[in-house]
């Protein structure tokens, strides 16, 4: 195999990777990268080969991967490593990981999940903007015992409002949620918050925003990094968006704002001028008002499977409401809003976002929503006050606020419809993730389950 001649390493970065190699004792390198899922891929690299697998020396057949073209399944594909990306493993001594770009015949490969991340980020910085992001990250953890049915970690009684509990938060902090704070700290992400969630076994770690790069790279890791230490104490961790019906799903909020590129000034604070009251910028409402144009298909991309829109409920929860949101509304502190400005500080959050979600594609359309509604000086309708899941459809329809896609393959007709879409992800990702999740949503459709058993077998 051969390496993607084109990628020329610094050698300052091979002599600052070696140093850090050096110091943690690394014996293995994994240059990763993901498919379209948003699941990470590699393979391992001795260090001794450090300036080789820097280069793309590591390839990869196509026909393995999902979101590559069927027609280059056969060729190969490189993951070129980010140096700025690199990352001890918290869970094993002796290896380092790095989040790759993909390249392809010695150039960037267009549908690398990253790539199209990286391209979105880029037309932000000719602007002179930086994008930060922060991710709140829900899932549930369960005892890995080949039961049929998920059983929760814990042996205590069972609550029906099992949210911000104490003693089941204190349960685990000694096993595997401790040692995962830890290991975000060390890593530098600083986590400021943690909890036990709506669901029994449900957990959300709050931790530092990034570059909307750097928190893609960073979920996608702490995916993994919650398994590996969920593993080592007999559990598993799960981020399906809604394991349970009568609880509340999983989401993983996206939180936006563009800061200057030279001062790092967050341009989402308001200015003094601020006709809707909610706390941002002139800049801040028109990426709000891009990123609600083009909602219906960003919800392709942050609510990406079948089970997705079992969380994007109104009710559904032994709490009550699941609190996620159902409607194209926006607005300040409501979370039956799906575009939220949140009261503690100037951001944009989709509320629309679930731990399945593949964060670098997710994010670029997000973002590049909202730079369209930025260039095109897009104002948002008037927010929404009211608490949406207790108003009547009459209601909505006079207020101009639709429901999101009901399913995927709704979602799905969204994305493939808006003209973004394909400008973002290009001809390569698009097609595929449509051909892929219409697949996905037909296997959905011909399943018979066991509600369909016990609701029509005798009722003829």
């Amino acid at each position: 195999m051969s390496e993607n001649k084109n990628v020329t390493v610094d050698a300052s970065v091979i002599k600052r990777l070696n140093a850090e190699i050096k110091t943690h004792n690394l014996k293995y390198l994994i240059p990763s990268y993901v498919d379209m899922h948003g699941i990470p891929k590699a393979k391992m690299v001795p260090v001794s080969y450090l300036e080789r697998m820097m280069g793309g020396s590591e390839l990869f057949t196509g026909a393995a991967l999902d979101g590559v073209p069927q027609n280059m399944s056969d060729d190969e594909v490189g993951a070129v490593p980010d140096p700025n990306s690199f990352m001890v493993v918290p869970w094993r001594d002796g290896i380092g990981w790095f989040a790759s770009d993909l390249w392809y015949q010695g150039k960037p490969f267009e549908p690398c999940n990253r790539g199209i991340l990286k391209r979105v980020l880029q037309q932000a910085a000719d602007k002179g903007y930086t994008v930060n992001c922060g991710v709140e990250a829900e899932f549930f953890v369960f005892k890995d015992d080949g039961a049929a049915e998920p059983n929760a970690i814990s042996d205590l009684k069972i609550l029906d409002k099992p949210a911000y509990d104490s003693v089941r938060l204190m349960d685990n902090l000694d096993s595997w949620l401790g040692e995962t704070v830890d290991a975000m700290n060390d890593l530098g992400w600083s986590v400021y918050s943690f909890d036990h969630e709506d669901g029994v076994g449900q957990f959300e770690l709050d931790f530092q925003y990034a570059d909307a790069l750097t928190m893609s790279d960073r979920f996608v890791f702490l995916r993994v990094m919650v398994n590996e230490f969920a593993r080592k104490h007999g559990c598993f961790a799960s981020f399906m968006p809604k394991p349970f019906a009568d609880k509340a799903g999983s989401g993983a909020h996206f939180n936006m704002s563009i800061a200057d590129s030279s001062s790092g000034e967050n341009l989402f604070e308001s200015n003094g001028k601020d006709p809707y009251g909610l706390g941002l910028s002139e800049l801040g409402y028109q990426f709000t008002a891009g990123v609600m144009q083009h909602l219906p298909a960003i919800l392709a991309l942050s609510a990406p499977t079948v089970n997705s829109y079992k969380r994007l409920i109104m009710k559904g929860s032994t709490s009550g409401y699941t609190w996620a949101p159902c409607f194209t509304s926006w607005g300040g502190n409501n979370r039956s809003n799906t575009v939220r400005i949140p009261s503690d500080g100037a951001r944009v959050e989709l509320r629309a976002a679930d731990s399945a979600c593949n964060p670098y594609l997710g994010m670029a359309l997000m973002i590049a929503a909202g730079l369209e509604g930025i260039e095109n000086s897009l104002q948002p309708d008037s927010p929404n006050t009211v608490n949406l899941f207790e108003q009547t459809e009459d209601y909505r329809q006079s207020k101009n606020i639709q429901w999101l896609p009901r399913n995927l393959d709704e979602a799905i007709t969204a994305l493939e419809t808006d003209p973004l879409s394909r400008a973002v992800l290009g001809d390569s990702m698009l097609e595929s993730w449509v051909t892929t999740k219409r697949e996905e949503n037909f296997e959905f459709t011909n399943h018979v389950s066991q509600w369909e058993r016990e609701r029509y077998l005798r009722m003829f």
